[in-house]
């Protein structure tokens, strides 16, 4: 019957439109004369009723009123109803002029009938809808696959959200809603209604029983979203989150946005995003190079740099199989760059030397580097010869071959530090900043930043391949805390930093908010995993491993930090900075030592040579017993 109806909705349409017709103006007539119908006004409403209907549905026609879906009918559909009765009315006293039937219409008969007219068929769009919705809940409600969900956030994007819900069948039913607003309690949001405030979230869980709980307040603030979290978390429902404030005032609210909330979500403060409109102007024409492009931060800033198309972009990697992959995701997404995949060293001179001589190279941004500390401390050649004297060979290179500018990414470990990984980037930022006086016609620069989160080997990926293994989370103290950023925070520093014309010779650094204990991190994990039994008992500490600062540090003592032009990115000025060429000697120690202990006398002499502050060296409180 559905079916037969549906294949001839205009005609169904045009009948119920001129049914609305026919009795709006017949109860016009009765409610003129109050229900005492004069048998004379009988055949002026047998004559007119014709002309009424044909009005009403040819203004219908014109408004498009037979074209739309009554299940979604809304306020569009109610504005073209009443410019088409509006219209018709018009019309139709019009037409009563020319035919002068007798006696008359009575005037207010007319405009009785727009507005009973207006009532029949709005109320009749509206009882479709209010049908259909209450058979689809119906439907819901009895199919045992669909989810039966709670929604925190009564506002406008948990409305849209329960609206997607009930119209479409996407697996969830919303049972109720969850908002503070204690003027909300009570009331109903597209037919749900709200039951009360966070406070009252795990006895109405216990009572309702929903499968999930969805966050739908995308205006929260970190530090607002963990506080909702930790309240969901003794009600062992699982909980997701809705999209960002942006996407909810583009009006783009729907269910496949809904994602469950991830760990940066909970860093304690909002992600920096940096505008950069004036990159694609900048990469206009230009030969760029990224080296690590395989790693965590160099192949998003590939994908990045790729965006803003370039006419060439080489990605130097040692790493062949990573390499290959992210060739072939650019290429199926930016096909009109021209990209050129190198697998190489950046220890390999000659190849160096090929490469930019060979190409005009406009942006270098050096990404590779050894990075894990602790793996370093015992491997201290390899961080010496890739982080130091690669870095020194690209530099070199970079300035003697005239590329405009040079970006070398380093980290806070670099600050003070204690550690040979840290020593090895600290060096390394003196060298890339001494450059600036040998090769004054390339721009260098050094982005620094602290730990990125999801990266290759850092801290979250170890812990979820410990939870998936169904091992304790291994913590190293819990004391110990990071600065963090994600990897869309760190490639956008970085292009940033490029861009940055005060930055020449510099050092560019992204305002991190405070430290992130790693406990907290590892607690938050766990909660969001589902495992809603008390997160310590999912922990154990092994201390802190060789190399390892217990806090680290963004600006040393002897440095000072002043704002850029840019929001939340700062230059870092350092009391004094050392040429290059006072390096060569440790340089040619470098290359020619042979043992770890050689080179860590290098390294040391670099630092007392240079003046700089102490390495750290801290007083570590013991860790909890029991653990």
């Amino acid at each position: 019957m559905y079916r037969w109806i549906a294949e001839r909705r205009h005609l169904f349409a045009y009948s119920i439109y001129a049914a609305c017709a026919v009795l709006g103006y017949g109860a016009a007539f009765l409610v003129r004369f109050e229900f005492q119908w004069p048998a004379v006004h009988l055949d002026t409403f047998l004559l007119t009723l014709p002309l009424l209907v044909g009005t009403r549905l040819l203004t219908n026609a014109f408004f498009r009123l037979t074209t739309g879906r009554w299940r979604y009918v809304g306020v569009p559909d109610l504005l073209r109803l009443l410019g088409s009765s509006a219209t018709g009315t018009v019309l139709f006293y019009l037409t009563l002029q020319f035919t002068r039937p007798n006696p008359p219409v009575p005037h207010s008969v007319i405009l009785i009938e727009c507005l009973l007219t207006v009532y029949l068929t709005g109320g009749t769009w509206f009882a479709y809808r209010m049908i259909f919705q209450m058979r689809r809940r119906w439907n819901f409600g009895s199919d045992r696959s669909m989810k039966r969900v709670i929604i925190i956030g009564a506002g406008d994007a948990g409305s849209r959200l329960a609206h997607e819900m009930v119209t479409f069948a996407a697996g969830y039913i919303p049972v109720g809603f969850i908002d503070d607003d204690s003027l909300k309690w009570g009331t109903r949001v597209q037919g749900v209604p709200v039951l009360g405030g966070s406070d009252d979230l795990i006895s109405l869980t216990a009572k309702i029983r929903p499968a999930e709980i969805i966050i739908a307040l995308p205006s929260l603030d970190p530090a607002g979203l963990s506080r909702i979290v930790n309240l969901c978390e003794p009600t062992g429902i699982s909980c997701r989150v809705l999209p960002g404030i942006a996407a909810v005032l583009a009006g783009k609210i729907k269910l496949n946005q809904i994602r469950d909330v991830r760990i940066e979500d909970l860093l304690g403060r909002d992600p920096v995003e940096l505008s950069l409109p004036q990159l694609a102007d900048d990469f206009q024409d230009c030969t760029v190079l990224i080296t690590g492009a395989a790693g965590s931060i160099g192949s998003e800033l590939a994908r990045q740099v790729a965006l803003h198309r370039p006419s060439r972009l080489i990605l130097l990697d040692q790493a062949e199989s990573p390499l290959f992959f992210l060739e072939l995701e650019l290429r199926k997404k930016f096909p009109e760059v021209d990209l050129r995949p190198v697998v190489g060293d950046i220890l390999d001179q000659p190849m160096l030397e090929s490469l930019f001589g060979n190409e005009r190279i406009h942006r270098t941004f050096h990404a590779a580097a050894y990075k894990h500390v602790p793996l370093m401390e015992s491997n201290v050649r390899a961080a010496v010869r890739n982080n130091v004297l690669g870095t020194h060979h690209v530099a070199e290179a970079a300035g003697r071959h005239g590329c405009e500018r040079f970006v070398l990414i380093s980290t806070d470990k670099a600050v003070r530090p204690a550690n040979v990984m840290g020593a090895t980037k600290s060096v390394a930022e003196l060298m890339v900043l001494a450059a600036q006086r040998d090769y004054p016609r390339t721009e260098y620069m050094v982005v620094r930043f602290g730990n990125v989160l999801a990266s290759q080997g850092s801290v979250i990926p170890v812990f979820r391949q410990q939870m998936e293994a169904g091992e304790l989370l291994t913590v190293t103290h819990p004391e110990v805390s990071r600065f963090f950023m994600t990897i869309p925070e760190a490639s956008q520093l970085v292009l940033q930093a490029s861009l940055l014309t005060e930055g020449k010779g510099r050092i560019a650094m992204l305002e991190m908010g405070e430290p992130v204990k790693i406990l907290d991190l590892a607690r938050n994990l766990i909660r969001l995993s589902g495992e809603y039994r008390d997160p310590d008992s999912r922990i154990r500490y092994i201390g802190l491993r060789p190399g390892e600062k217990l806090h680290e540090e963004l600006v040393a003592p002897k440095e000072r930090v002043t704002p850029t032009r840019v929001p939340k990115v700062n230059l870092v000025l350092r009391a004094h900075e050392d040429g290059l060429k006072d390096l060569t000697p440790w340089i040619d120690r470098w290359r020619l030592a042979v043992s770890d202990s050689q080179l860590r006398e290098a390294l040391d002499e670099v630092w007392e040579w240079c003046g700089r502050t102490t390495p750290v060296v801290e007083e570590v409180p013991a860790l909890s017993v029991g653990n």
